[in-house]
């Protein structure tokens, strides 16, 4: 590592270290502990824990722990509360330090208690974060839905600064980033291709998971390795208490979770399974299509004692098709994803929490497609081996202090090939194993203070320090982060933030390859890793005793060494993947407006974005700035649900967006006895991104019906009935533009093709 470099991490942390004010040392109090469902004993994550005496306060962190410090005194009263819960409050006696489990017993009707009201989660406002939303897992299962599939990457979908890909896919661009600036992590596992069906549906069953979290601005220091979000979602670790069952049946898949305790309070597991049917149908209907997907996630948990915990994580996504059409197509394709996490908490005595975690992930795709005398084959695949540790110490009321290391192993094998079919018929197959590999090294090590310096004024600050090695390259970054908030009064704060990223991992859109998909590299002596730089400024607003959350955000963010393929780029099974790709640099900048309605009988939120994303080349376009592939001017989304009653909840949502750019050409040339899939035209291409598909608009509802019975009039058990339509009125969204010859005038004609009419589904769900 160069003496600058050293010398300039020794500095900054120096820096970070004494800019942390020193505790004082007067008699204290330490209250920590975990707050979990009473029922479930399920974690209870941003559990809102409260000293109204002091006015001091703090919140469950993503693994349900909390700790808070008051002045020592006989007695002092902590108010626990949490969105549906009924509050718990707790008397503390004496000024030793205590160690609670703090159980809380979901009501219905607790909404509309007056105390309930009165602690409601005000962090938007009061904490020094901006970016960050957490999505009710509720809003998850009753928002209306493509084929009745509950889908987390179609919600996140319709939050602000968030972009969708093309029509009913659950691929997602947030604030100008391309699909593969986003960290997708189940249970701190990395999920690479975290769709089913093509994108259609995500790989995400929503029965397993407790929590769901998008950070696309002010990312804490604990964050890194990607320039544009986080998606952190935490599966749930199974009851406890008692054995419990549900599932459902849509109109393509089938559902199970089970779940229950191993040694009551002190052990559980869960396992939830997903499988479509559609193969079923395809064999009844068709000989020449096959299509099934499956999901699979597992957990384990057992409690050493108050204070150690450990964890075993497992998931598995899978999707296998198969198509051969008269005209001598065929298709063949198999991806997924597996991943497993070991997990241990720890509490070093009230005021440092510790999570180890011992990680594994593995992302393969085998693709083919072949037609009259050519193929095309291809392979990509990624597997990580991750360790990391994190540490939280609470010194004061005022102080959160995070730190922490992680160490990750890479291993790709990317690989394809195109050519003619031998006369003999036997095409080449790429064998995983054979194909040259690519490893790599990639560590970091973060520091963190939230330090409230007055009821006024907060600061969340501190540095990351990536460091990657392998394929000839190593590169060392100082990444400062930095997010401030100033109270205007106790509903209104003004925050800003300032946050680089790196990225080491690439994800390369093959739009103007000849390749069927996409292929992942890492960082080398040749490919410079991503670097992203943000600003951001936001108003935050909450109404109605925290009833209504509202913000205005505006951010600006440039992004260097962007990677595309060349233009013109055929990849064979030999071809150095380093020297067909080239590199640009991006910008984009907008402002979000959103609102968001917490309780009540209405509930849901509305969101709208202005924005411009444009990416520079010098070797594609000219070397002229052209819109990015994802960028939507105009992106606005509501989303809402309404309780008739007990039995019936109505939902929908409804979108629009300008229509995204894409690519016309100027003009063809016909090539005899050449062309490959192209059918004989090659396209002369002088403007990139110089057209956009019409604008998209679309409302989907939903009806639910639920109600309470017996089985065999014995059992007792909840059953549901989801009614809903996709796509209400028929509108004919634009999926992709074609090009044709006019027969009469033989000029070129670009023909739009629309994806998905108005679907109606049906679905049943049940709870024992």
């Amino acid at each position: 590592m160069p003496v600058l470099i050293k010398e300039k991490i020794l500095k900054s942390l120096l820096v970070l270290i004494f800019l942390m004010p020193m505790v004082v040392f007067a008699q204290k109090t330490t209250i920590s502990g975990y707050v979990k469902d009473v029922s479930s004993k399920e974690v209870l994550i941003s559990a809102s824990v409260m000293v109204p005496k002091l006015k001091i306060g703090t919140t469950t962190n993503q693994y349900g722990y909390f700790t808070i410090t008051i002045p020592s005194a006989d007695t002092s009263l902590i108010v626990f509360s949490y969105n549906g819960y009924l509050p718990v409050v707790k008397k503390i006696f004496g000024n030793k330090n205590t160690l609670l489990t703090i159980l809380m017993r979901a009501e219905a009707n607790s909404l509309n208690e007056v105390v309930v009201q009165a602690n409601r989660n005000e962090d938007n406002v009061k904490k020094a974060q901006m970016g960050i939303i957490d999505v009710p897992i509720k809003s998850i299962k009753e928002l209306p839905v493509l084929l009745g599939e509950h889908d987390i990457l179609k919600t996140i979908q319709l939050l602000p600064g968030v972009q969708s890909g093309q029509e009913g896919t659950s691929g997602f661009y947030v604030r100008g980033g391309n699909l593969d600036q986003n960290l997708i992590q189940m249970d701190e596992a990395t999920v690479y291709n975290p769709s089913h069906l093509f994108g259609l549906f995500s790989t995400f069953n929503v029965n397993a998971i407790n929590s769901v979290k998008l950070i696309k601005g002010g990312f804490p220091s604990e964050y890194g390795g990607r320039l544009s979000s986080i998606l952190d979602i935490k599966m749930k670790e199974g009851n406890k208490e008692h054995f419990k069952a549900e599932g459902g049946l849509g109109l393509i898949s089938g559902n199970l979770t089970l779940q229950g305790p191993i040694q009551k309070n002190k052990s559980s597991y869960i396992v939830s399974a997903r499988r479509s049917y559609i193969d079923l149908f395809l064999k009844l209907t068709s000989k020449s299509t096959s299509y099934r997907f499956y999901d699979l996630n597992a957990k384990v948990n057992y409690e050493l004692g108050i204070k150690d915990h450990l964890f075993l994580s497992l998931f598995k996504g899978n999707d296998n098709a198969a198509y051969t059409a008269a005209n001598s197509l065929n298709y063949g394709t198999n991806f997924g994803n597996s991943t497993a996490t070991l997990r241990w908490n720890h509490l070093y005595g009230n005021k440092i929490f510790s999570n180890t975690s011992l990680i594994y992930n593995d992302y393969h795709l085998q693709l083919g497609t072949s037609q009259n005398s050519y193929y095309q084959v291809l392979y990509t695949g990624i597997k990580d081996i991750n360790a990391k540790t994190d540490f939280t110490a609470t010194p004061s009321t005022k102080h959160t202090i995070k730190f922490g290391a992680s160490y990750t192993y890479h291993t790709l094998y990317p690989g394809a090939i195109s050519a003619k079919i031998p006369k003999k018929n036997n095409r080449i197959a790429i064998n995983p194993d054979s194909l040259t590999k690519r490893y790599s090294n990639e560590a970091a090590f973060y520091i963190n203070d939230d330090y409230q310096l007055s009821n006024t004024f907060s600061i969340n600050y501190g540095i990351r320090i990536p460091y990657f090695s392998g394929s000839g390259g190593t590169y060392t970054f100082i990444e400062p982060r930095v997010t401030t908030r100033f109270s205007l009064n106790n509903t209104t704060s003004i925050k800003a933030s300032y946050t680089q990223m790196n990225q080491f991992v690439h994800l390369i859109p093959s739009s103007t390859a000849s390749l069927p998909a996409d292929i992942w590299l890492t960082s080398s002596n040749k490919i410079k890793p991503q670097e992203s730089n943000q600003v951001a400024l936001g108003l935050f607003k909450n109404f109605k005793d925290n009833e209504i959350e509202t913000s205005i955000e505006v951010y600006y963010k440039t992004m260097k060494n962007q990677v595309l393929f060349k233009e013109g780029t055929q990849i064979l099974l030999n071809t150095n993947l380093d020297n067909v790709i080239t590199f640009g640099k991006g910008k984009s900048y907008g402002i979000e407006f959103f609102a968001k309605k917490n309780f009540g009988r209405l509930t849901g939120w509305a969101s709208y974005t202005l924005s411009k994303s444009n990416q520079q080349f010098p070797d594609i376009n000219f070397g002229r700035s052209f819109p990015s592939s994802f960028d939507h001017t105009h992106n606005l989304s509501l989303a809402a649900s309404y309780e008739l009653n007990k039995a019936w909840t109505l939902s929908a949502d409804f979108v629009y967006s300008t229509g995204k750019p894409y690519t016309l050409p100027a003009g063809k040339v016909i090539v005899y006895g050449d062309g490959s899939l192209y059918d004989n035209y090659y396209y002369d291409y002088t403007k990139r991104n110089n057209s956009r598909l019409g604008a998209y608009n679309r409302l989907d509802i939903s009806a639910s019906n639920k109600k309470q019975s017996k089985l065999f009039k014995k059992f007792p058990y909840e059953r549901e009935w989801v009614f809903g339509f996709y796509n209400v009125y028929s509108r004919a969204n634009p999926y992709f533009v074609y090009l044709e010859t006019d027969p009469a005038t033989k000029k070129p004609l670009a023909k739009q093709v629309s994806l998905l009419p108005i679907i109606p589904s049906v679905s049943f769900n049940f709870k024992f």
